[in-house]
C-alpha cells in the first residue's frame, strides 16, 4: 500500500502546529541547540515518508524555537539597562511627531558603551523629547541613547506589549540623550523613504489635514495623521484593516496590473507573438502587487495577499493547475518559514482565518452583477460573526454594526477610493501636474466615506464589550461559526448557534455579601485601583495622560474594567488632581457618565466633580466605605489633599491612601483607629516622604502594595522606604515585577493575592522580575 504524499494542504497545518506549540513555553533552549536536530529531522523526512507529517510539526517546532531564542538573545542584557550607549544606526519605518516628542525605530548597526563596542544590534523604538530635529525614513545618524529592555503594562484585557515586542524583533526601547556627538550621517534611499515622500505630495496637494491624512493612510498605509478618534470610528464600524492598507487593497492593485497590461496588449496586439498574453498578466498583477505591499510597509494582511498572488502567477506562468486552498496553504508555509513569530500577531489569526473561511464556506453563484451582489453581502455576513470570536479575543470589543459598516465601506474604498489613490500615486510619477486634481477626488471620496462612518459609530452596538474570553468559549466559537456557514445540504446549521453561548453569556463570579475584589492596575508611574462588591463597582484614580495624547484612563483602566465583566461604574473618586492618578479621568467619566465623581482638589480637575472629605461614609452589600483624609477645612494643594479611603469587608480592609507625606500620616493613623490592620496602598509610590514607621506600625499591614513604573525616572519605591517595611516585617508587592495585582477580601478569611498578571500564564517573551 502506496503512502499517501504529503501534499501543501496537509504540511501547512503541521508545522503551524509545531509552531504554535513553541509559543506556550515559559522559557526557550538557547537558539544553537536546535539546529543539530534539524539534520537528522531531514534524513529521517527523506527516509521515512510515514513519518512526514509529524516531522513537520518537529521542524516547525524547531524553527519557532530557533528563531524565537535568536530574538530574545538579541534583546539588551538586563544589567545593562538604564545605561548611555552610543549608537549608529538608521531610521526605520515612518516617523511620528507627535506634541511631546518623535517616536521613530532606529536599527542599531553599532553601538559603544564607555568607548568599548558592545554587540548590539536590531530594531529600538526610540523617543526624542523637546525639540527633536526632523527625521525622515533610511537617514543614518549617530546618537547618544538611554536603552531598556522592552516591557509592557500587562493588565485584563489589555495587549501584550512584550509579546509585539518579540514579534516586531524590538531589541531595546530608550530616548535620545542630549550630547554634542549626535549628528546626521547620510541620507539614503529606501522604501520607507518613498513611502514619506507620496505622504507629503499628498499632504502638500490636499488642502484639508484630515483628509489628506485619511488618503495618506489608504494610499500608503501612513496612519501618522490619524488621531485617536479616528481609530475609534474606525473600531466601531469595525474597519481597521482597511484603514491601513489591507489584503484586499493588494488584490485590488493585482487587478490594476491585469488591466494595465490587457490595456498595453489591446495597443500592441502584436506583443502575444514574443510573449503569451496571460503569463505577461500574471506577472504584471505580481509586480503591481509587490509594488503596492512595498509601499503599504509590507504589513502581514499584504504580505499574506501578495503571496496567495505570487502562487496563482507562479501557477499561470508554469501552466499548471491550482486551487485556492492550495495557494493558502502555500503562503501559510512561506510566511511561517520567513517569519514563524508571525502568529504572536492578531492579523495573522483574522487573515489566514477568513480567507480560509470564505474558501470553506462562501458557495460561487456564477457570474453576473447578481451573483457579485451575493457574494459581497454574504461574505460579509461571514466575515463578520465568523471572526467575532477572534476579534473579541485579541482586541477585547467586537462592533455590532460592523456588517453592515463593511458592507458599504469595503467595495467603495477598494473599488473606488484605492484606484483613484492609485492612479494618483502613477500620476506623481508620469505628470505631476494631473495628480493634483486625481488626488482632490481621492479625498473627497474619502472625506463622504469617513461622514458617513462617523455617523454610524454613534449608533448602538457600535462597541460592543464581552468579558476576557476562555480558550475553549473561543474554540465553540468558531466551530459554531464554521457550522452556522457551511454549504447548503448540512444539516442543523442553525445549532452552531448554541456554540457561542459560553462566549455571548459567560459565567461571572461574583462577591459574597460582606466580601469584596481588588485590581491594583498596572499603569506604570501612577496609580489607578478597581473595587468591587458584589453589586456595585468603585474606581479610585485612573493613571496618567500624556501629551502625546497616550491615555492610560483609556488604554489600561477601561480595557481592564470590560475584560472584568464590569458593566457599570458607581463610583469614580480621584484621589488629588496630579497627572499620575487623574490624567485618564476625562476618558473613563466618558464611559461611565452616570457615576458618582469625588476628588481630593475638584477645583484643579478637568471636569466638575465632589470633594471628598473626612467623615463621609456609605456601605455597600454589606462592606463599609469611609473618607479619612482630607479634613473638610483643609486648605492649599497637592499630595496631602489626596482622598485617603479605608473599605472595611466583613473579612478583611483596604486603606487607599493616594500620594499623602509623613505630615498627614498621623491624622490618618488616629482616623484609622486600633486593630483595623487594613492592606495598604503604599502612599506617594514608596517615595522618601511618606511611609514614616510610626504609620507603618500604627496600620500593621499584613501586606502592601506598591504602584510604580519599571526603572522610573523618580526611583521610587525609595530602598530606605522598602527598607522600614521589612523591618516592621511587612511583605510588599508592586506592580512594576508583578502587573496587575488581584486581591480578594473573602467574608469569612483573611485578604488572599489572586493574581499577579506578570506571573500569569509565563511566556518565554516575558520580562519577569
Amino acid at each position: 500500500m502506496r503512502n499517501r504524499p504529503l501534499t501543501a494542504t496537509l504540511a501547512a497545518p503541521a508545522l503551524l502546529v509545531g509552531v504554535l506549540a513553541v509559543q506556550w513555553l515559559p522559557a526557550l533552549p538557547p537558539a544553537w541547540l536546535s539546529i543539530p536536530l534539524l539534520l537528522p529531522g531531514a534524513v529521517a523526512f527523506w527516509r521515512r515518508p510515514h513519518w512526514r507529517l509529524p516531522l513537520c510539526v518537529c521542524a516547525g517546532a524547531l524553527w519557532a524555537m530557533h528563531v524565537g531564542a535568536n530574538a530574545m538573545e538579541a534583546r539588551l542584557p538586563r544589567a545593562l539597562e538604564g545605561r548611555d550607549f552610543v549608537v549608529t544606526g538608521h531610521v526605520d519605518e515612518l516617523p511620528l511627531k507627535r506634541e511631546d516628542a518623535t517616536r521613530f525605530a532606529f536599527v542599531a548597526e553599532h553601538a559603544m558603551l564607555d568607548g568599548e563596542p558592545m554587540p548590539l544590534h536590531g530594531r529600538m523604538m526610540v523617543s526624542w523629547y523637546d525639540e527633536a530635529p526632523p527625521l525622515r525614513p533610511c537617514e543614518s545618524r549617530r546618537l547618544l541613547l538611554r536603552l531598556k529592555r522592552p516591557r509592557g503594562l500587562l493588565n485584563p484585557g489589555t495587549a501584550d506589549g512584550e509579546r509585539v515586542a518579540l514579534q516586531r524583533r524590538i531589541v531595546a526601547t530608550g530616548y535620545v540623550r542630549e550630547d554634542p556627538g549626535n549628528a546626521l550621517l547620510t541620507g539614503t534611499w529606501c522604501v520607507d523613504g518613498v513611502r514619506d515622500a507620496i505622504a507629503r505630495e499628498i499632504a502638500g496637494r490636499v488642502r484639508d489635514p484630515h483628509d489628506a491624512a485619511l488618503l495618506q493612510a489608504f494610499s500608503v498605509g501612513d496612519t501618522r495623521g490619524l488621531s485617536q478618534h479616528d481609530w475609534e470610528v474606525a473600531r466601531a464600524n469595525g474597519i481597521p484593516h482597511l484603514i491601513a492598507i489591507s489584503g484586499f487593497h493588494v488584490g485590488v492593485s493585482a487587478v490594476f496590473g491585469v488591466w494595465l497590461l490587457g490595456a498595453l496588449y489591446l495597443l500592441w496586439p502584436g506583443l502575444a507573438l514574443r510573449l503569451p498574453r496571460v503569463q505577461a498578466q500574471a506577472a504584471g498583477a505580481l509586480l503591481a502587487a509587490g509594488v503596492y505591499s512595498a509601499l503599504a510597509g509590507f504589513g502581514l494582511p499584504t504580505v499574506r495577499t501578495l503571496l496567495m498572488i505570487a502562487v496563482v502567477a507562479l501557477t499561470c506562468c508554469s501552466r499548471r493547475g491550482g486551487h485556492g486552498a492550495q495557494s493558502l496553504a502555500l503562503a501559510l508555509i512561506a510566511i511561517l518559514a520567513v517569519d514563524p513569530l508571525a502568529v504572536l500577531a492578531a492579523g495573522f489569526w483574522l487573515s489566514f482565518t477568513g480567507v480560509a473561511l470564505l474558501m470553506l464556506c462562501l458557495q460561487s453563484r456564477g457570474r453576473g452583477l447578481r451573483a457579485f451582489l451575493h457574494e459581497l453581502t454574504a461574505g460579509q455576513l461571514l466575515m463578520t460573526v465568523s471572526l467575532l470570536p477572534l476579534t473579541l479575543w485579541f482586541f477585547g470589543e467586537a462592533s455590532l454594526v460592523g456588517a453592515l459598516s463593511n458592507l458599504i465601506a469595503v467595495p467603495f474604498v477598494s473599488f473606488v477610493i484605492v484606484p483613484c489613490a492609485l492612479l494618483g500615486m502613477l500620476c506623481l510619477g508620469l505628470c505631476p501636474p494631473l495628480a493634483t486634481p486625481v488626488l482632490w477626488l481621492a479625498a473627497q471620496l474619502a472625506h463622504a466615506q469617513w461622514w458617513l462612518l462617523e455617523r454610524m459609530a454613534t449608533w448602538p452596538g457600535a462597541h460592543w464589550y464581552l468579558p476576557q474570553l476562555a480558550p475553549w468559549a473561543l474554540l465553540l466559537a468558531t466551530l459554531g461559526a464554521l457550522w452556522m456557514f457551511l454549504p447548503r445540504g448540512l444539516p442543523l446549521r442553525a445549532l452552531g448557534l448554541l456554540l457561542f453561548l459560553p462566549l455571548l453569556w459567560p459565567r461571572l463570579a461574583r462577591p459574597a455579601a460582606g466580601a469584596f475584589e481588588v485590581w491594583v492596575l498596572d499603569v506604570g508611574q501612577g496609580l489607578s485601583v478597581l473595587l468591587r462588591t458584589r453589586g456595585h463597582t468603585l474606581l479610585y484614580d485612573t493613571g496618567a495622560r500624556y501629551p502625546s495624547g497616550f491615555d492610560l484612563g483609556e488604554a489600561a483602566v477601561l480595557p481592564a474594567v470590560h475584560a472584568l465583566g464590569i458593566a457599570r461604574l458607581d463610583m469614580l473618586m480621584v484621589s488629588h488632581a496630579d497627572n499620575d492618578h487623574a490624567g485618564g479621568t476625562l476618558a473613563v467619566a466618558a464611559a461611565f457618565p452616570a457615576a458618582l465623581r469625588y476628588a481630593g482638589e475638584p477645583e484643579r480637575m478637568p471636569l466638575p466633580m465632589s470633594s471628598c472629605a473626612s467623615g463621609q461614609a456609605w456601605s455597600w452589600d454589606g462592606v463599609r466605605f469611609r473618607v479619612l483624609s482630607p479634613t473638610p477645612d483643609a486648605g492649599g494643594k497637592g499630595n496631602d489633599r489626596s482622598c485617603v479611603l479605608l473599605v472595611e469587608g466583613a473579612g478583611g480592609s483596604l486603606l487607599l491612601t493616594g500620594d499623602i507625606t509623613a505630615k498627614i500620616e498621623p491624622q490618618v493613623a488616629a482616623a484609622l483607629g486600633k486593630g483595623v490592620a487594613p492592606v495598604l496602598m503604599v502612599p506617594h509610590h514608596g517615595s522618601k516622604t511618606s511611609s514614616g514607621a510610626d504609620f507603618i506600625d500604627a496600620v500593621d499591614p499584613p501586606f502592601a502594595i506598591v504602584s510604580a513604573g519599571w526603572h522610573n525616572r523618580f526611583g521610587h519605591p525609595k530602598p530606605e522606604v522598602m527598607a522600614r517595611y521589612a523591618e516592621a516585617g511587612v511583605p510588599v508587592l508592586n506592580t512594576a515585577d508583578s502587573g496587575a495585582i488581584g486581591i480578594d477580601f473573602p467574608a469569612g478569611a483573611p485578604a488572599d493575592v489572586t493574581g499577579r498578571w506578570r506571573l500569569r500564564d509565563p511566556r518565554y517573551w516575558r520580562e519577569m522580575p
